[in-house]
């Protein structure tokens, strides 16, 4: 922590801060809620963020602010005066000084030490010390914010604005650090301002009004805020009333020990996978256990979200892990469910098994592309939009919507409840038939939408798709070889009409023919015509899951009648090696950092390779015992052994900016 007099004294401490380190700067009249300091000073996931009186700039705007302190200095000798500029007082001046962690709220300024961009390295408070007090010494202007990182929480409805500071903000004294932000803003910086509802962010002009304020902030328990805020807004039913009311507490609990989310995000995935364990014993204490189990998981899952806003411990890496995490826990206990069923009473449900995840894969590609299509279109005139936002305004159509969709709350309960009480296969059959329900649900909407929405895609949507259709090779080759211009339906159509070609030519003829085959290179040169051209029609966000649904499906039609031992669980191995690599393209596009790069996707033969691959496979192996089981098997350790490498080396490595789920979007 430094103290700074003037604007001067504020560009030498600032300079004096390692450049690759977050700095704050603060009003030392500053009165309000520390948690309304949390979200100005320690949320990682924005280059800056202010609220009255508080300013904070990550590394990236440092330069934008150096300019604008050193402008602001400037100005102040040129007009003969330093004063206005950011000080510091003694935040025993200001009131009971407080930690952060404190359920109190203080009023005074929060210290803070250095700490390098993206670690968490706290100051003050409760192991390992995720807050900063606010007393017992002098709280100065320029700091590095970094160590905050993970101190604090964030309000529900936070949102990112780029109102310049100062304007419609409460009555008070005129204060510089509002002035920088205004000035970032006016560089074309984007200054987060976080909504702070009931909390109280003011730098009172007088003894009077910094009265009013001090009442004000104890009328108000911000701790009360910090955990109502921790939950997510939109989330579905059963999550709102049978999870969060408690697991916010878990998660605070969590917070003041010191765990970080991506440790309850691992400790859910090990209980997911004993879950998964208990299930494959084939009895009924073990089916009982895994829907127990399977539900703890899912409350840690809630946990490690709701600790992450809590303590805005945000990451690309947690989000990442919180959605790979997910996926596996989901696939592992499909496959402890077809062992189990197998050792109870000898009952072959892989099939099943491997039919929800493609089914389940598919829902979230079409959820992933359309969101992608529609990240940033312009215009956004729909009926069906309209229609969906005043059956919103009805309250109990929002949770009948949500419920329809049977996002990961529901699923997880209604398998767990099946799990415990009727047989694998019951359980898969109500699974496959809610989630297909669920499925033609959304997708019908979105398509609706789709048609009568007045909207232009932009290139960075179109690049997104391209990204997610994973195409490899051979279908870049009949890109390149018949261009095409765009049109408004070829796209969608040229993918489905390969698809349903594929789907139903390897159906028709059944294991160990040619017919596949051709079937598959068919596939691949409409593939390669569906991505001609860039994908910025009205449906083409329906090209990359017509193309998961063709992959997958021809996998698991071959496994299925294929009748040779051990395929079906060689091909959910491989289906899932294939669909970890579908969604870490996903997450990568979703942090802002790209695909993986594309001589992976080459050298894994993209969707369309690995089709011809797998049906050519089942040709030449279909007379070989065991054959084609050791092909597939060969092929998913391959796949996953190049693409776990790389994924793992990117995500720990890459330094991608924090980013977290905040959408609500079923998972």
């Amino acid at each position: 922590m430094r103290t700074a007099n003037d604007a001067a004294g504020v560009t030498a401490e600032l300079a004096a801060v390692p450049a690759h380190e977050r700095v704050a700067l603060v009003d030392p009249r500053f009165v309000g809620h520390v948690h309304t300091l949390r979200l100005a000073l320690t949320d990682p996931r924005f280059p800056a963020a202010a609220v009255r009186g508080a300013l904070s700039v990550q590394p990236e705007a440092r330069a934008a602010l150096a300019r604008a302190v050193t402008a602001a200095a400037a100005t102040a000798r040129i007009s003969g005066s330093g004063g206005g500029a950011p000080t510091a007082a003694p935040a025993r001046a200001l009131g009971p000084a407080e930690s952060l962690e404190r359920e109190t709220a203080p009023t005074g300024v929060p210290a803070t030490v250095p700490g390098r961009a993206g670690q968490a390295r706290p100051s003050l408070g409760s192991a390992p010390r995720p807050g900063a007090d606010a007393g017992g010494g002098d709280a100065g202007a320029a700091s590095s914010a970094d160590a905050a990182a993970h101190a604090s929480g964030e309000y529900a409805e936070s949102r990112s604005r780029t109102r310049p500071s100062g304007t419609a903000a409460a009555p008070g004294a005129h204060s510089r650090v509002d002035d920088l932000a205004a000035a970032l803003d006016a560089e074309g910086v984007p200054v987060h301002r976080p909504e702070l509802g009931v909390l109280v962010a003011a730098v009172p002009a007088d003894t009077l009004s910094r009265a009013k304020a001090q009442d004000a902030v104890d009328a108000v328990d911000d701790e009360r805020v910090r955990l109502r805020s921790a939950v997510k807004s939109r989330d579905g039913f059963f999550t709102t009333f049978c999870i969060s009311p408690y697991s916010r507490y878990i998660a605070r609990w969590c917070a003041r020990r010191g765990l970080t989310p991506n440790q309850v995000t691992t400790a859910s995935l090990l209980t997911a996978l004993i879950a998964a364990a208990c299930a494959a014993t084939g009895t009924r204490p073990g089916f009982v256990s895994a829907g127990v189990l399977l539900i703890a998981s899912f409350v840690l899952d809630c946990t490690d979200g709701q600790l992450a806003r809590y303590s805005l411990q945000y990451s690309t890496l947690g989000a990442w892990l919180d959605a790979t995490f997910d996926r596996a826990k989901e696939y592992a206990y499909y496959a402890g469910l077809a062992l189990g069923a197998a050792r109870a009473d000898g009952d072959d449900v892989w099939a099943l098994a491997l039919g929800a995840m493609v089914l389940q894969t598919c829902r979230h590609v079409v959820d992933f592309a359309f969101n992608e299509a529609n990240h940033d279109a312009t215009g956004n005139t729909s009926p069906t939009a309209a229609l969906s936002g005043r059956l919103d305004s009805v309250g109990w159509t929002v949770w009948v919507r949500r419920m329809i969709v049977l996002p990961i709350g529901e699923r997880w309960a209604m398998i767990a409840v099946l799990t415990a009480f009727t047989t694998p296969r019951i359980t898969f059959y109500v699974l496959l038939v809610g989630c297909a329900l669920a499925a033609c649900y959304t997708t019908a909407g979105r398509v609706l939408r789709s048609l009568t929405r007045r909207a232009e895609r932009t290139d960075r949507a179109a690049h997104a798709l391209a990204e997610l259709a994973d195409t490899g090779p051979l279908a870049e080759l009949v890109a390149k070889a018949a261009p095409r211009g765009p049109s408004s339906y070829l796209a969608p159509l040229s993918a489905a009409l390969g698809a349903a070609a594929v789907l139903a030519g390897t159906a028709a003829a059944g294991f160990g023919s040619w017919v596949p085959v051709g079937c598959a290179v068919l596939y691949a040169v409409l593939a390669g015509v569906a991505v001609a051209a860039p994908l910025k029609g009205p449906l083409d966000w329906l090209v990359p899951p017509l193309f998961r649904a063709a992959e997958y499906g021809v996998i698991l039609i071959l496994a299925a009648c294929s009748e040779v031992n051990g395929a079906l669980p060689a091909a959910f191995g491989l289906i899932a090696a294939v669909a970890y690599h579908h969604y870490d393209t996903v997450y990568r596009i979703r942090g802002g950092t790209g695909a993986p790069p594309h001589l992976l996707v080459r050298a894994i033969g993209g969707h369309e390779g690995r089709t011809v691959a797998v049906t050519a496979a089942a040709a030449l192996l279909h007379h070989r015992n065991q054959g084609f089981t050791i092909a597939l098997t060969a092929l998913a350790a391959a796949l996953a052994l190049a693409v776990l490498t790389e994924s793992i080396r990117f995500w720990v490595s890459s330094g991608a900016p924090a980013v977290h789920d905040e959408t609500g979007e079923p998972a």
